[in-house]
């Protein structure tokens, strides 16, 4: 015999296998998790290769075969130069004229350190235009790690060109003062990792909203205009913006400017 509350013990049953499946579909569509290839087990210490490492280990693969091309290319550079070596020259010097504009002549041989960071971080975020491609500078251990190498040359330079001076520094204008200083210390390189990790990460959400949610039609037509943006423009920004400010907290610590 059916009753009136077994009915209503079955309409509850179904509605909530329905939310759940809803929940599922949902979580389905919207996961932008960090997915695990698999992983190295090392000295008792397990390594997960997941999609940042994979995609970092794109990303090293294209640096790598242009360095190499840009090495066998160079033998044959002229004095005068034409095609692919004026790119490259031209190339070289608006670098080196951006590095000497943020750091002066006391710091020009960090440029190498600055060029890779640039052309790693910007070629990691334009990535993101090819679909499944996850940029490595949307993981925040990516970009703290970034960072941390910016934060050891704060001190390290500052330390090279000002000696105790820059250690006094952390303890002005008094002793108690020094919480304060250490704070601040800390929150440069991690105001800079988490800005280039919120925005490349952002972008990679909005991108997966579409695929995911849009009608088919859509996918062929608005991603274009918003690669255009998350990714091309935003990427480039974000780079700049990255090795910018990286470059300024080095050349402030030095205080390359001031003599």
């Amino acid at each position: 015999m059916i009753t009136t509350k077994s009915v209503v013990q079955s309409i509850q049953l179904k509605t909530h296998i329905s939310a759940r499946a809803v929940t599922q579909k949902e979580t389905s569509i919207l996961d932008i998790s960090i997915g695990i290839h698999g992983a190295i087990h090392i000295g008792g210490i397990t390594v997960y290769i997941t999609d940042t490492i994979v995609s970092t280990w794109i990303v090293m693969g294209i640096l790598i075969v242009f360095a190499i091309i840009v090495r066998i290319k160079s033998r044959n550079f002229n004095e005068v130069p034409t095609g692919f070596q004026n790119v490259i020259e031209a190339l070289v010097e608006v670098f080196d004229n951006y590095l000497h504009s943020n750091v002066g002549n006391k710091l020009m041989f960090l440029g190498p350190w600055f060029f890779t960071l640039f052309i790693f971080i910007m070629v990691s975020n334009l990535g993101g235009m090819f679909p499944g491609f996850r940029p490595p500078t949307a993981d925040w251990s990516m970009t703290v790690a970034l960072a941390i190498v910016t934060f050891v040359l704060i001190h390290a330079m500052g330390a090279k060109f000002r000696g105790m001076e820059h250690v006094k520094g952390l303890f002005r204008p008094m002793f108690l003062f020094f919480p304060i200083n250490a704070i601040g210390e800390l929150a440069r390189p991690i105001s800079i990792s988490f800005r280039l990790f919120g925005n490349m990460l952002a972008g990679l959400i909005m991108m997966t909203l579409l695929y995911s949610l849009a009608p088919l039609a859509v996918r062929f037509i608005a991603p274009a205009a918003l690669h255009a943006y998350f990714d091309l423009f935003a990427g480039l920004l974000q780079t700049y913006i990255f090795v910018t400010l990286s470059m300024s907290f080095i050349a402030d610590s030095a205080k390359v400017n001031e003599g």
